[in-house]
């Protein structure tokens, strides 16, 4: 069946439906991908519209059943009606019976359903707290590697024998030549030639907050925390461009493509022009063109465009011609 497939972006899928008719019907669509499950949609028609959300059946689902937090959405394939909307749910899907959401409305013939994954944690099965499948610092580590994590920041927060200044917007910190020079080549070559920040043994880095830096020390020392990445990641990007930290710039905007909505995509797509970010710019497109989303930003768009360069403007208007299907 053409209309079974749905199609998948960050945390959000979505199913179109071409055609639904009759006072009675039902449709499966075919497996997709959201974290480490496979899920179906399916939709009843018996008075009310019957949307369910639910796991194959598989070992993982099985053994690592899942904590949805999610967000539905109906919504006219015309795109002329207001959408439906439901609550945020949070549920442990094992089967077709865990959820179901009746829509109280007539959609048939063409229309979207929208699920927008909030959060999914594993449920364990013999007791504790679930588990989120999405970042957290509970990276496994050896023995040897956790010593040499607690070194580093022993190194940064004590300052022992810091050999560098780096002067922000809103303070001071201290740092190591060594560590710099080895994660950035920008950096080394600072400390290398005789630049005046070798002779003065001081960075300015006026464009970062005093917080903001000392985010980008730690990624450097290894001991960054996700939730301090994820406050300052805009920041880190902006850095990690100026001094040429490749794998810094590509955690960036893995991260910015991982949790793309409404309310951050035009913002996205900027960065993404700003600093050349393809797969970025890329998911930010398809996000608002292929997905149908240029509709939920329709207020923040003239803003956008007066500011927008000419060229990202022209790249959207390609993207338009690219999806848009006369009906």
């Amino acid at each position: 069946m053409g209309d079974s497939k749905v199609e998948t972006i960050s945390r959000l899928a979505q199913w179109r439906i071409e055609n639904f008719v009759g006072p009675c019907s039902y449709k499966k669509s075919d497996p997709f991908k959201v974290g480490i499950w496979n899920w179906h949609l399916s939709i009843e028609k018996n008075r009310y519209l019957y949307i369910r959300l639910f796991p194959e059946p598989s070992r993982v689902s099985k053994e690592q059943p899942a904590i949805a937090r999610f967000v539905l959405r109906v919504s006219n394939a015309a795109a002329a009606r207001r959408p439906y909307i439901s609550p945020i749910h949070e549920r442990l899907l094992r089967t077709s019976e865990d959820f179901v959401w009746p829509v109280d409305s007539n959609f048939h013939g063409r229309f979207i359903i929208d699920v927008e994954f909030l959060d999914l944690k594993i449920y364990p099965l013999n007791g504790g707290e679930p588990s989120s499948i999405w970042p957290s610092d509970g990276t496994m580590q050896s023995i040897s590697t956790q010593s040499t994590l607690r070194c580093l920041s022993r190194m940064l927060d004590e300052g022992v024998h810091a050999d560098v200044t780096i002067n922000t917007a809103d303070g001071t910190l201290r740092s190591h030549k060594s560590i710099l020079s080895a994660s950035s080549p920008v950096f080394q070559s600072m400390f290398h030639h005789n630049l005046k920040e070798k002779e003065s043994s001081t960075i300015h880095i006026d464009d970062m907050s005093l917080e903001a830096c000392m985010a980008l020390l730690r990624y450097l020392y290894g001991t960054l925390k996700q939730d301090d990445f994820w406050k300052h990641r805009l920041s880190l990007l902006g850095a990690a461009n100026k001094y040429d930290i490749v794998d810094l710039r590509d955690a960036c905007e893995e991260s910015l493509l991982e949790d793309i909505n409404s309310g951050n995509v035009l913002g996205r797509l900027q960065e993404a022009w700003l600093y050349q970010l393809n797969k970025l710019k890329k998911g930010c497109l398809m996000y608002l063109f292929d997905f149908g989303k240029i509709y939920d930003v329709r207020d923040e768009i003239n803003n956008f465009f007066r500011h927008a360069d000419r060229e990202l403007m022209l790249e959207m208007f390609q993207e338009v011609l690219t999806v848009w299907k006369p009906v």
